[in-house]
């Protein structure tokens, strides 16, 4: 396995509570990380080619990013590595702002924290497959059963 980490600061929110060049040193050198680079704004368009060229210079295949909830900007990551050879599916995002940083101030419990979280990531990364979207033509019929308020209303909403 060849894993690029990437860790994003999201300005201060992340790297105000959290010591990113200790988390940066913590990952050199741990097993099947290639790469570990961190950005200010992984989500911004600089940070999405850093993240790309990494995974073509390195032939990446599996990325890990560090940053917010994988809610708020996985869609983002996912789509950025469509545009590489990379299944955007081998895709790990583990959530260091709201989990970690926003729960606490002491720096250096934070930042053991996000070690452990991280770790994680790169462990359940390793377990991901390759997927592939699918479109499937879908009959657009139904069948309502009752005549009751519930019936009626479910009837409505079909049209």
């Amino acid at each position: 396995m060849r894993i690029g980490l990437f860790i994003c600061h999201c300005g201060e929110n992340i790297k105000g509570t959290v010591d990113i060049e200790a988390l940066k040193e913590a990952f050199h050198g741990f097993p099947h990380v290639l790469v570990v680079e961190d950005y200010p704004f992984l989500c911004s368009e600089p940070g999405q080619e850093l993240i790309k060229r990494a995974v073509l210079e390195h032939k990446l295949d599996r990325v890990v990013v560090a940053a917010c909830t994988p809610s708020m900007h996985e869609e983002t990551f996912r789509g950025l590595l469509k545009e590489t050879p990379l299944n955007p599916y081998l895709l790990r995002q583990v959530g260091i702002r709201e989990h970690v940083s926003w729960v606490s101030q002491d720096k250096e419990r934070n930042t053991q924290k996000a070690i452990g979280i991280i770790r994680g990531g790169i462990y359940s990364s390793l377990h991901l497959k390759p997927l592939e979207q699918k479109f499937i033509p879908v009959e657009r019929s139904a069948l309502v059963v009752g005549g009751g308020i519930a019936g009626i209303s479910a009837s409505l909403s079909l049209f």
